[in-house]
């Protein structure tokens, strides 16, 4: 095997020392030639001035006797000197006695010695005589080629150089020589005895070693090959035993592999029955599905209409002149209704969350007022001696972006909870800022959850245990929802809790800020809240009434108000206004439980008293604080505030095919001032439009005849009402139901059963509404 010669470790090891070597002469060299430029440079000088040394005496003779002839001689004496090309000899009036010149020397070299030394220097000398010093006689002007020093300066540096570089190469031949003796010789042997080998053969041999290198590197790579030889001998060895036990053991694979091909064929038949099997039933889950989503359809539907029915009449009923008695069974049977219409909501939304049907939308609201809405609207629910309370962090943005009827939903259904279990003390709704979202907690002072049921209570149809449902009823789907709800927002639900100490469930959610908290105009005045530390009502009265601009001050029962002349007193107990009035004449609002409020006799004795339930809301507790301190901004006043009624002279078309949906609807409408017109199928409606205008449509999607889809369908390709409103009003609260009904080209849509409440929201949003006093 033969190396190329640049590529010998020999040339590699010679190149790089004659390499260092090279750059190290070199910059020798050049040191030196640098000390030589540097003795020449000085050396010129030097030489003239010693020239014109010899030549003062002469001179300044000369320039005394103003001898012309003799001027001539020595300037061209002056001349023969190499590096002179010019000399002028004048006089103490300026006057040339001589002047000689000759041109330089021409060379090659020329411009590198003018480029180191200049190429002419000037040099000139006073003339004046030993014993007159400081009379000038003259000057004598010497010019100087500086290439006649230059040019054996370079002829000096070449030679330095070219010594180098000769020194350079006879030493690079002399290592290439020595390498390759000591180094390349050797290991070109050795890698001709590896060449050689067969590495097959079991018996690879042995390599001698190189004369004179058994204990060097190179001996050492030889005794390591030989080592490696060795091992390699082993292994062909074994591996040659291991071929043999392998061909014994491929005939008897042959045979085992020939016996279980067989059974695999037998395998694949009965596979291949297997699945066709599983794609029938694959295709019947499918139409399972399928019929199971069309089955929560129809179920929706055929509950939800009689449902309507039933709860509507219950409404209208309610507001009908009947005894105390008649009026509680009946609020028993209402609520009873509502219970049911909830628990189906959970049904088909766990449904949606089954089949990934969930939607969520992405608008602004605003959730603090949504909190105390849904608390204003639980608050029925709440015990007696429960206090219910929302606490709101004064800085709380006045819009988020999310889904408002969820998060009503995740409100609704951890407040209910807390108000089922909780019997004594209080229950808090806190909402606040948490990271980029919003923190809404739910605390109370209940039963508790014990730590084995917390794992468990999230859950479709759980409880913490058997007892709570038969003590408190309940299906255990709030909570499950609740949490799902979370999820799907890509929130958390957590909760702490103990039993028999009550229980914290904290909803974290992503809801972005949309519009800061709006700062409210200042009030003023002083106010005096007479209630417990630690209530609900103190904790939310020292946390918005500084910041509106009030003098707040917190008073136990038992404090003594003698002296004091607040603007307004408030309180939660009732008890103790009757022994405070006579010494206090200031105004009172009384905060009491839902359904609490004091006979309208007392209510007299007390005046001027105002009374509201439990939840107070921030906007309407400002509202009555404004006008108890400041009623002259105000220009109706509180009697007339309080007859002050919407009045809706909307034209209603209802197309409605069931009767008792009909009088539920027009029962509810009449009530909020509307005039209604009934159809019962969809033609009718087209007819209805046809001879009468109206400023809203609600039109139902299961009739005969023509269905409300159709009907709407018609409506819109007409051209002739293209800003008339249409709701749909249907029992099917499915997702895709609502889809349904934009494609057809409907503008709105309420679910049935709905209530009066829902109703009006609906009539705010798409009839204009008057107020008449």
């Amino acid at each position: 095997m033969d190396i190329k010669f640049t590529h010998r470790l020999s040339y590699k090891q010679a190149r790089l020392t004659v390499l260092v070597g090279f750059i190290l002469g070199t910059l020798l060299s050049l040191l030196q030639i640098g000390i030589d430029y540097a003795s020449v440079d000085a050396s010129i000088n030097r030489e003239i001035r010693s020239l014109l040394e010899i030549s003062h005496n002469p001179a300044s003779r000369i320039a005394y006797n103003i001898d012309a002839e003799l001027a001539q001689e020595l300037t061209l004496g002056l001349l023969r000197s190499p590096a002179v090309i010019s000399a002028q000899l004048t006089d103490n009036h300026n006057t040339t006695l001589a002047s000689v010149k000759r041109p330089g020397m021409e060379s090659g070299y020329r411009l590198i010695s003018d480029f180191l030394f200049g190429a002419e220097r000037q040099f000139e000398d006073r003339l004046y005589l030993d014993h007159m010093p400081d009379e000038s006689l003259g000057t004598l002007q010497l010019e100087v080629d500086t290439y006649a020093f230059g040019s054996r300066f370079l002829r000096r540096a070449e030679v330095t150089l070219l010594n180098g570089f000769v020194r350079s190469v006879i030493l690079t031949g002399i290592l290439l020589a020595l390498f390759y003796v000591m180094l390349t010789k050797p290991l070109v042997r050795v890698i001709r005895a590896l060449s050689s080998s067969d590495p097959r053969s079991s018996d690879l041999g042995r390599l001698d070693f190189p004369q004179g290198h058994e204990h060097d590197e190179i001996g050492v790579l030889v005794k390591v090959a030989n080592q490696q030889f060795e091992n390699m001998a082993t292994e062909i060895q074994q591996r040659r035993n291991a071929e043999n036990r392998l061909t014994d053991y491929l005939g008897q694979l042959e045979n085992i592999v020939s016996a279980r091909t067989a059974e695999l064929k037998a395998i694949n038949n009965r596979l291949s029955l297997s699945n066709d099997e599983l794609e029938i039933a694959r295709s019947t889950a499918l139409d399972m599905a399928e019929a199971r989503s069309v089955f929560l359809a129809n179920m929706s539907h055929e509950i939800r209409t009689p449902l309507n029915g039933l709860l509507g009449m219950i409404a209208l009923s309610l507001d009908s002149p009947m005894n105390a008695e008649q009026q509680q069974q009946l609020s028993i049977a209402h609520d009873s209704g509502k219970v049911l219409v909830e628990l189906l909501n959970d049904i088909l939304d766990l449904s949606k969350f089954d089949a990934g049907q969930l939607e969520l939308e992405h608008i602004p609201f605003d959730l603090g007022v949504l909190v105390e809405d849904t608390a204003n609207l639980l608050s029925q629910n709440a015990a007696p001696s429960v206090e219910l309370a929302c606490l709101i962090d004064p800085q709380f943005p006045t819009l988020v972006l999310g889904d408002p009827t969820r998060v009503r939903q995740i409100v609704s259904n951890l407040l209910s909870n807390a108000l089922k279990f909780t019997r004594f003390g209080r229950v808090d709704v806190r909402l606040s800022t948490h990271d980029d979202g919003v923190r809404i907690e739910v605390c109370d002072t209940g039963i508790g959850i014990a730590q084995d049921a917390q794992v468990k209570i999230f859950q479709p149809f759980t409880q913490a245990g058997a007892g709570i449902t038969r003590q408190f009823g309940g299906t255990g789907l709030g909570l499950a929802l609740t949490y799902n709800l979370c999820e799907a927002m890509q929130g958390r639900l957590t909760i702490s809790s103990e039993a028999g100490f009550g229980s914290r469930f904290c909803a974290d959610l992503p809801l972005p800020c949309h519009t800061p908290a709006a700062t409210p105009v200042p009030l003023r005045g002083s106010v005096i809240a007479i209630t417990t530390a630690s209530s609900g009502l103190a904790e939310l009265l020292n946390s918005l009434l500084p910041g509106w601009g009030l003098d707040y001050q917190q008073r136990s029962i038992d404090d003594s108000l003698i002296g004091l002349t607040p603007d307004l007193l408030i309180t939660d107990c009732p008890e103790c206004l009757f022994g405070i009035r006579p010494t206090l004449q200031a105004p009172i609002l009384l905060v009491t439980a839902y359904g609490s409020f004091m006979p309208t006799e007392q209510a007299n004795a007390l005046a001027p008293l105002q009374q509201q339930a439990r939840p107070l809301a921030r906007n309407a507790l400002y509202q009555t604080l404004r006008r108890a301190l400041q009623p002259e901004t105000t220009t109706i006043n509180d009697a007339q505030l309080e007859t002050l009624s919407p009045q809706r002279r909307a034209r209603i078309l209802l197309v409605e095919d069931n009767p008792v949906n009909q009088l539920v609807a027009k029962g509810m409408l009449s009530k909020l001032g509307c005039v209604v017109t009934v159809a019962a199928h969809g033609a009718e409606s087209l007819d209805q439009l046809e001879r009468s205008s109206f400023d809203l449509v609600l039109m139902d999607c299961n009739m005969p005849v023509m269905d409300g889809y159709e009907a709407s369908r018609q409506i819109r390709r007409s051209g002739r009402w293209p800003d008339l409103p249409i709701v749909a009003l249907t029992a099917n609260a499915m997702p895709e139901e609502r889809e349904r009904c934009r494609a057809a080209g409907m503008s709105d849509y309420l679910a049935k059963p709905f209530r009066r409440e829902e109703l009006a929201a609906l009539l705010d949003l798409w009839v204009p509404v008057t107020t008449a006093l």
